[in-house]
């Protein structure tokens, strides 16, 4: 038996009893079914005294075929935990940033963090793909009106994305015919303060982008597409009509042996990857949707079992070899 804590976000918090789409809610029923203790958090819950990390924390239980979490917070010691995984959703803000410092103080021959709150401060989800040259599309980094304009009249067609927001907040597709091309640039870059992330525009986006589930080394064969919904170019409602059946091909496959040892030198032992047309065009790494209720209806299978199977003999295989080199 385990005490896992999941860092959740505030909005999940409000309606996590009944929140079949989201990822936290099956690793906590799954870890449930298996006998563990299983406690969730707000990043703004967790505290410090001098050198020693705290949360207050929610019990959970399954009770009547329910998720439950309790009604009063009890503080703990995150050392006091073997397994936490901080998982609230952008932006990457100070509030975020703060909360990783917090966990950088718990004890990593105590506690395994998934993921690393160093690795979640200095790898940002749209940048870092610039680490795997070869999987991504062109792309610049930048807020300048000149070096953004000069791209776009170089590739004809651009997405712009901002570097910690996620579901596709904040992004934008422009061409080099349209009309509002200063003001776009300008929104975009809060009048040329803020750096943005702009790639190139894939054309096999108009079959949607599709999400590789990517743990402790593994990409897994199950994968959907998500499709464009309400006259947007972009994936941004999460339902059973956006999410489809995908099968990885064997480049996509062939991510795993390209970005694995990098993933796990940094820290990194859950992502999204979102790929187009065999290119990555994204790594979230904060709170990866793993869609396991529709992939459960997809393949017909329970992936939230296959997916904490795989997380634990990864940690118990990670435990015997320090045990061996001690």
């Amino acid at each position: 038996m385990k005490n896992i804590l999941i860092v959740i976000d505030d909005i999940e918090y409000k309606y996590y009893e009944f929140n079949k789409l989201v990822t936290n809610f099956w690793l906590n029923w799954e870890f449930l079914n298996r006998g563990n203790n299983v406690f969730i958090t707000l990043k703004n819950k967790l505290f410090q005294r001098n050198n020693i990390a705290f949360a207050y924390c929610w019990e959970t239980s399954i009770q009547n075929n329910d998720l439950i979490k309790e009604k009063n917070s009890k503080i703990f010691n995150l050392n006091d935990f073997d397994l936490i995984f901080f998982r609230p959703d952008p932006p990457v803000d100070i509030d975020y940033i703060n909360a990783s410092y917090i966990l950088s103080y718990v004890d990593e021959n105590k506690t395994f963090i998934m993921n690393s709150p160093k690795a979640i401060r200095e790898k940002n989800e749209k940048l870092y793909i610039n680490e795997f040259q070869g999987l991504i599309p062109d792309n610049i980094v930048s807020a300048d009106e000149k070096i953004i304009k000069d791209f776009l009249f170089e590739k004809k067609e651009i997405i712009i994305k901002p570097t910690n927001r996620c579901f596709g907040s904040g992004v934008f597709y422009l061409n080099d015919k349209d009309k509002n091309i200063n003001s776009i640039i300008s929104s975009a870059t809060n009048n040329y303060k803020t750096q943005v992330m702009v790639q190139e525009y894939l054309p096999a986006i108009k079959d949607g982008d599709k999400r590789l589930i990517y743990i402790c080394g593994k990409i897994f064969d199950y994968c959907v597409t998500k499709v464009a919904t309400n006259n947007d170019f972009k994936f941004n409602e999460h339902n059973q009509n956006t999410l489809k059946f995908a099968q990885l091909t064997p480049a996509e496959k062939e991510i795993e042996n390209k970005i694995k040892d990098k993933l796990e030198h940094a820290g990194i032992y859950m992502a999204g990857l979102d790929v187009i047309d065999g290119k990555i065009i994204e790594i979230n790494i904060t709170s990866p949707c793993f869609f396991i209720n529709e992939i459960n209806d997809i393949f017909k299978i329970r992936f939230e079992k296959i997916i904490v199977d795989k997380i634990e003999n990864y940690i118990n295989a990670r435990s015997n070899k320090v045990l061996t080199l001690n």
